[in-house]
């Protein structure tokens, strides 16, 4: 019986090393054509130790077109076609709130990885997610410092957050089932690691422009997965 068991934890194991190399990466850009939106400038007004931490005005996350004309903070994730579950990552994800801002505006997590929830201001922020998936949490955060970890119990793409102090502050969470996703930088690209031979399903979000879903085959070489959006 032991024997039998050795022979069954080799392979499993081999099983595990072998999946592990033939794995390729996802990477790609987020181009934008078209009428770009104006750009609205965010009003602290309402709270002058917000508005004394910005001496330029600060513009709007809701659309962010880079230099090159990508466009920054798309949630690009594989939607389907994994065979197999991964385990949660244990690694906190760190939202941060400086500046009266959110930071990151876009990032992804796990269903289950602890979100740790920091808040880097000398002021009173009420941070407010607003799943459907799972319960909803609305904490105050009143001194610098202060940390708070939270998770979500199910997937869902995407969820809102929002400060019931501050109400120009939101931003926005991917919750996958996988470990598989990414955010397109200032330079409209992205780079999804590590994953495993196959075909699947991508999809994408913007949280102006909406959602789009592309078809792709992974070798260990990698592919390339590039998608478009046009201004209105």
């Amino acid at each position: 019986m032991k024997k039998l068991s050795s022979v069954l934890l080799i392979c499993a194991m081999v099983l595990f090393v072998t999946m592990g190399l033939y794995a390729g990466d996802i990477t790609g850009k987020i181009s934008f054509s078209g009428k770009a939106p104006v750009i609205p400038m965010i009003k602290m007004n309402a709270d002058k130790q917000c508005l004394s931490m910005h001496p330029k005005p600060v513009p709007s996350e809701d659309v962010v077109i880079n230099s090159n004309g990508t466009l920054r903070n798309v949630f690009v994730y594989i939607k389907s076609g994994l065979t197999q579950k991964y385990p949660v990552s244990t690694t906190p994800v760190v939202l941060a709130q400086e500046g009266c801002q959110y930071h990151p505006h876009v990032f992804g997590i796990e269903a289950g990885q602890p979100l740790e929830i920091v808040n880097d201001d000398p002021l009173l922020h009420n941070i407010h997610a607003l799943p459907k998936n799972s319960p909803q949490f609305n904490n105050a955060q009143p001194i610098k410092g202060m940390k708070m970890t939270k998770s979500f119990v199910k997937p869902e793409i995407m969820v809102k957050f929002k400060c019931e102090v501050h109400n120009w502050m939101n931003c926005y969470a991917g919750v996958t089932d996988n470990p598989f996703y990414a955010v397109s930088d200032d330079k409209g690209e992205f780079t999804i690691k590590g994953v495993p031979n196959g075909t699947y399903t991508l999809g994408v979000w913007h949280e102006k422009y909406g959602t789009q879903e592309m078809k792709v085959t992974v070798t260990d070489k990698g592919t390339t997965a590039d998608f478009k959006y046009v201004g209105k």
